[in-house]
């Protein structure tokens, strides 16, 4: 199927790794041009080699811009390279950020703070600058990689919780702001994917839980009605479809990928 995403500028924060990362190959594929936006450089271009290697025809079509998102003018001046180098952003995919997961009797002020800093945040300061951008040229598409943790509630990831389910809030609500001015606004809600990622939660799991982190994994993963965890490719595979022309009548939609392990409407 042709997605209809030839040469279109999609713009991935938390782009160098992960689920960022398999979005841009994703997009790649279809013929999109791409830029990643990362704290760290070297990050950066060990992902843009990742991508070279691949898909042989990456070569110029990825640029990488290392910001720190918790910084507003940051973000915009990532922004401003990006469309520098490829021209006006038809696509945001935000996947940057992730609040530390804290067992609660060491949550304080600072930890939700640091939450909020970490997720909500990085996500608001480039969402703010690109949407209004999209909305003036009257059309684009945003696509928020949230997380199932906005949805039920863990003793771990309380204040990464309360983020996400900000989040979830904020693309419901620009998704009917802008509506009208052409811009789609989607989401999707990941559960237990083969990232980094994964590896910290299950060391905040298995420290609450008293016992190790395989064990952890191994009780998590029977958890799960697919029997598996996810791949980043196959959470990729949702972002780039609600991203395309083919998803045009999608917006507002909070999709959930956790494998039905929280079965709710």
């Amino acid at each position: 199927m042709d997605l209809q995403l030839q040469d279109q500028h999609v713009l991935i924060t938390g782009g160098s790794k992960g689920i960022g990362l398999a979005c841009a190959l994703g997009f790649l594929q279809e013929g999109a041009r791409v830029s990643l936006v990362s704290r760290d450089l070297q990050n950066l271009e060990r992902g843009r080699k990742t991508l070279a290697e691949a898909f042989a025809q990456a070569e110029g079509r990825v640029s990488v811009h290392a910001a720190d998102l918790k910084d507003p003018a940051s973000a915009v001046a990532a922004l401003d390279a990006a469309e520098q180098a490829f021209g006006p952003v038809d696509v945001l995919v935000n996947s940057a950020g992730a609040a530390r997961r804290t067992p609660p009797d060491e949550l304080d002020a600072a930890a939700w703070h640091d939450a909020m800093d970490a997720k909500y945040f990085t996500y608001i300061h480039m969402i703010d600058p690109v949407v209004k951008r999209m909305g003036q040229r009257g059309r684009g598409a945003i696509v928020n990689v949230i997380g199932q943790g906005g949805k039920v509630a863990s003793p771990v990831h309380m204040a990464g919780g309360a983020a996400n389910a900000a989040l979830m809030l904020v693309s419901a609500g620009m998704a009917a702001a802008y509506a009208a001015k052409g811009v789609r606004v989607n989401a999707v809600n990941p559960g237990l994917t083969l990232t980094e990622r994964l590896q910290e939660g299950m060391k905040a799991d298995a420290k609450l839980q008293g016992i190790g982190s395989d064990e952890a994994l191994q009780r998590a993963t029977a958890r799960l009605p697919l029997g598996r965890i996810a791949t980043p490719q196959e959470i990729a595979n949702t972002v780039v479809f609600l991203a395309s022309p083919k998803a045009s009548y999608v917006t507002g939609a909070i999709v959930a990928m956790d494998g039905a392990v929280t079965p709710m409407i």
